[in-house]
């Protein structure tokens, strides 16, 4: 086997090591909101929401290398959160909601209590139409509408046409419509 020249570092070189480290500290620094805020919208909750973001974390650093850049990254990370989120909802189902969160989110310190309270019904409104939505129209609803990504991008992570994507998106749209009418209608 011949030696590295000089300008090359080996793979367990601490100037690899260093680089590897830093590559994973900006895609955490540059996911980390994306990925809470998926988790969230897929129905994990409380404490098991932090679990669920250290696990997603975990499996990105453990499987970095590995990346073949046939998607892009975001999606990818969106593939893990999915999976992550389903054994967390799982596990969740199975402890039969036994346990209580006492995780809070905390309040805006600028926000007065009518614009926290409106803030906070808004956000109960969108978990419980997800909740309702069926995971096809849920996926693509949360990656379209609210993380605002491409219909090219969203079609990528969920491995679907392109036009079923803009399908499916026209429908959880609709049907978003839809419940927002009906909570209008309910208060006049």
């Amino acid at each position: 086997m011949r030696p590295l020249p000089p300008t090359v570092k080996s793979p367990g070189s601490p100037v690899v090591a260093r680089s590897a480290t830093a590559r994973f500290d900006a895609i955490y620094a540059q996911s980390v909101g994306f990925v809470w805020r998926c988790l969230r919208s897929l129905g994990v909750e409380g404490t098991a929401l932090e679990d669920a973001a250290q696990e997603v974390f975990l499996v990105v650093h453990r499987q970095l290398d590995g990346f073949e850049r046939r998607s892009s990254l975001k999606t990818w990370i969106f593939g893990i959160v999915r999976r992550v989120a389903s054994n967390q909802r799982r596990t969740a189902r199975r402890k039969d909601g036994r346990t209580q969160s006492l995780f809070r989110q905390p309040l805006a310190p600028a926000a007065g209590p009518l614009e926290h309270a409106q803030a906070q019904e808004a956000a109960r409104f969108v978990q419980r139409f997800l909740a309702r939505a069926g995971d096809k129209k849920r996926d693509v609803f949360l990656l379209a509408v609210l993380e605002q990504m491409t219909m090219p991008e969203v079609a990528e992570a969920l491995s679907i046409p392109l036009n079923t994507a803009y399908t499916r998106v026209r429908a959880a749209r609709a049907d978003f419509q839809r419940a927002l009418a009906e909570l209008r209608g309910s208060y006049g």
